[in-house]
């Protein structure tokens, strides 16, 4: 993709900064993140000459406006936390669907090309016909389940109604570099990586036997693009299709670092689901194949990145051989 003038919403944080460090080399990128989760540091040239930074929030801005040329929207501002939508699904709703329809509508206003949506697993909810297809029924647990489920249906009605061509992209648990090990909804891998580092028992949620298909942050960053590339208009899984238990990842993190450490054990958060595997079939349609067999490499390269993000903040800090 070169020559092209694209929005990426939560263009600053974990995802949305790879996909722009993809294409800023030869694009146009204008980007707008409230920086509630994203860092302007996840950048690897913060002041590039092609680059537009808009420090706000979606709903406010004239978003007419600023679509005025663009080709391309990556959509990927959102609450992103299922704990946390189950707290205040108004503001969910708000930050989720509203800010989405709005969206589309000055895409459709501005005529914009494409737009790349991502979407999520949990959609799919208690579902247990595993792999799990894209035509299955919604079945969401959660504010934030429903609020992307709700935004897929936008997305399709967008589609019938004005032409506005579109892929949603499900994804399921995305994990790399990158990843915010501060929030308080931080996902797996890196709560698991960094109370190691930091030397506190690191904590599984239920009793460590429910399953998650887990997929590298780079060939997310890929799928985003081969989405907006191609001329499929619909629903993607983004995952590796293989899936193991929560135990079984604590094993391999730990080994990975060479730690001893045994996890605590605490209850069953809210709105979690117990089993998760995509069928990844449609990513043929986006003309994107993912390497399922690099998932350790994968996982050491994500080691590495949040070691050196914690010697930064401990000098002292001494690496394991990992």
């Amino acid at each position: 993709m070169k020559n092209k003038n694209i929005l990426i919403t939560g263009g600053l944080g974990f995802i949305g900064s790879h996909i722009t460090n993809k294409l800023i080399d030869n694009n146009n990128i204008l980007i707008v993140d409230n920086v509630s989760t994203g860092n302007i540091n996840n950048l690897y040239n913060p002041n590039h000459e092609n680059l537009i930074l808009i420090n706000k929030d979606l709903n406010s801005l004239d978003l007419n406006n600023h679509l005025n040329g663009i080709d391309y929207v990556f959509h990927l501002a959102a609450m992103v936390s299922v704990p946390l939508s189950v707290e205040n699904p108004i503001m969910c709703n708000l930050e989720n669907v509203t800010t989405t329809v709005n969206l589309l509508n000055a895409c459709v206003n501005n005529d914009v090309e494409k737009i790349v949506f991502s979407s999520s697993s949990a959609i799919y909810g208690e579902n247990m016909n595993m792999p799990l297809t894209e035509n299955e029924l919604p079945m969401p647990t959660s504010p934030y389940a429903a609020s992307k489920a709700c935004c897929e249906m936008y997305l399709k009605s967008f589609y019938e109604s004005y032409g506005l061509n579109y892929v949603a992209l499900r994804y399921f648990n995305v994990f790399g570099p990158k990843q915010d090990k501060n929030s308080p909804y931080a996902a797996v891998i890196p709560n698991f990586i960094s109370a190691i580092l930091e030397n506190y028992q690191p904590v599984i949620y239920g009793d460590g036997e429910q399953t998650r298909d887990f997929v590298y942050v780079k060939d997310v960053a890929n799928a985003n693009i081969k989405a907006c590339k191609s001329k499929f208009n619909g629903i993607v899984n983004v995952a590796s299709g293989k899936r193991i238990t929560i135990n079984q990842l604590f094993q391999i993190v730990k080994e990975t670092m060479g730690s001893d450490v045994n996890p605590k054990y605490l209850p069953k958060r809210q709105g979690d689901i117990k089993h998760s595997q995509a069928d990844i079939s449609n990513l043929e349609k986006i003309n994107l194949k993912i390497d399922t067999t690099n998932f350790e490499n994968q996982l050491s390269a994500t080691v590495k990145w949040f070691e050196e993000e914690f010697k930064r903040d401990i000098p002292n800090f001494k690496s394991k051989n990992i």
